[in-house]
Parts: structure tokens; sequence; C-alpha cells
């Protein structure tokens, strides 16, 4: 049998062969995928600055204002008041447990950006820090054991009478005992003042009226009555902050007065005391 020879193939069909194969090798090949385009990249927008952290020094031993749970977390109305301010105003606030007696110091320091701790707006003190506008009115109150005779503020004169250090308690009470009188006790807080007159180491407690209010509701076993006197002068609380910081005084002027617009502040009045204040804080410009 005779075989085709390629040799002897016409040169037509040899160039028609050729290109079959080619038509049917290029049917064979699938296409190589276009290259996927290139991700576009939109500008994102730039990450939010974290918010301002203040660090906030309170002594946690005046309740109803500043306390300890038995979480061990600080809680009170002053701890609510602030974190409110806090929200309105954008930034965080960070509480550290503060004893009364050096808390001034921590804010001289730089330790603490500001103070809330129940404390009295004095021209005293006002020589050495300014203070926010006026968020709570309170005055002096004496708490006594049931039976005692003591009826006005100048019935202490010869007794023995408690105070918590470095206070406007402590303060009115030296000026009616006497500089040097040793009837004048001083304690770390007042909650200790009142356990020593249930023990009967002291005959009067002079302190805020809110927090001798709370102790005497929460503690009906040690039978104390309490007595105001016209003579005590009108007090109000102010956030502390370091003289001349007035990028933060407005901030918390501006939280304060915000939270007394949307009612914010009556609720949290409120939830501590019963009942909305009888009268807002007035507003005062701090030195």
């Amino acid at each position: 049998m005779h075989t085709l020879s390629l040799v002897s193939t016409p040169l037509w069909q040899r160039a028609a062969m050729l290109a079959a194969g080619l038509v049917l090798a290029a049917c064979g090949k699938q296409p190589e995928p276009a290259p996927a385009p290139a991700p576009t990249t939109e500008a994102s927008a730039p990450a939010p600055a974290p918010a301002k952290v203040y660090v906030v020094g309170t002594d946690a031993a005046y309740a109803p204002f500043e306390s300890q749970n038995e979480k061990g977390e600080i809680v009170g109305f002053d701890i609510d008041v602030v974190s409110a301010i806090a929200q309105k105003g954008g930034f965080e606030v960070k509480f550290v447990n503060t004893p009364w007696e050096g808390i001034f110091n921590t804010l001289q320091q730089g330790d603490r950006d500001f103070l809330v701790s129940s404390i009295t707006i004095t021209e005293e003190r006002k020589q050495t820090m300014d203070f926010s506008n006026p968020y709570f009115d309170a005055r002096q109150l004496i708490a006594v054991r049931e039976n005692s005779k003591v009826a006005k503020f100048a019935d202490l004169k010869k007794l023995k009478v408690g105070v918590q250090t470095g206070t406007t308690g402590d303060e009115v009470v030296t000026q009616l005992l006497g500089k040097n009188s040793t009837n004048v006790k001083r304690f770390e807080s007042t909650p200790l003042a009142l356990q020593e007159l249930q023990a009967g180491g002291v005959d009067a407690v002079v302190a805020d009226n809110g927090v001798v209010e709370n102790y005497v509701a929460n503690n009906t076993g040690a039978k104390f009555k309490t007595v105001s006197d016209d003579a005590f002068p009108a007090e109000q609380y102010g956030l502390a902050v370091r003289k001349g910081n007035t990028e933060l005084l407005e901030k918390l002027n501006k939280g304060l007065a915000d939270i007394k617009a949307d009612g914010t502040y009556d609720q949290i009045y409120a939830k501590h005391f019963g009942a909305k204040p009888a009268e807002a804080p007035a507003a005062a410009a701090s030195n």
C-alpha cells in the first residue's frame, strides 16, 4: 500500500493543511481572562479624634454626693451631675477617690484636672482655684442625739462638737468655740464624726445638710435628730479647676447650663433627693 508523502504533496495542499492545523489549535485554546481592574481607593474620612479624658478628684465618703458602692464604684449626685456635663460636652471623665485632706493639693500639682466633692465656693478658696457656676445649694445642719436639748447653733458653745477637717462646718464651729478649743473634734470624714456621736464621744456634729440628712435617714437606729439655724450662711457647691484654666471652666459651665435647660439636672436631683430642687441654683461668675 502506498502512503501519502508530504514531500510529494502539492504545495497548495500543504498550505491548506497547515492553515487547518492552525485553526484547530486556535479553537482548542481558552482565551485568557482580562486582567482585573485595579481596585479604586476612595478617600476615607479621617478617624475622629479620641475624646479628651479629664481626671476628676472626689472624696468618696460623702453620701449621697459621692461614695463607693458594694462594687467599689464611685457613685452619687455629684458623680451623676459631672457625668451628664461630660456627655453634653463631648468629653470623658475618670473619677479618682481622693482623701479630702490634700484634695486641693492634687489639683494644684496637676494630678487632677478638676474636683467635684461637695466643695463650697468660698472667697478664701477663690484665691487659689477657680469655680464653675454653682450646681447645688447647701447649708450647715446640726446632728444631735434625740434627747439632746440643743435648739440652736449657739447652744454648742460649751459642748464637744465633731466636724470633718477642713470643711465649712469646721470653720463655723471653730469660730464659735475658738481656734484653740479642745472641744472641736476633727475627723477624716463626716460619717466618722457621726459614728462618734452615736458612740457618745461628741455631743453634736455640724456638717452639710445633705450629708447629715442622708446619714440620719439611713441610720434610724442611731436615734439622731437634726437642728437647723438661720445663723448659718447659705452655701453653694461648685466644680473646682486650677486657677486660670478658662478653657475647662467654659466647658463645665456650658455643660451645666445644658443639663439644667433640658431637665437632666432636675432628674438627677430627684433621683437622689426625692424631688426637684425648690429653686434652681443661682448662676454666679467664677473668678
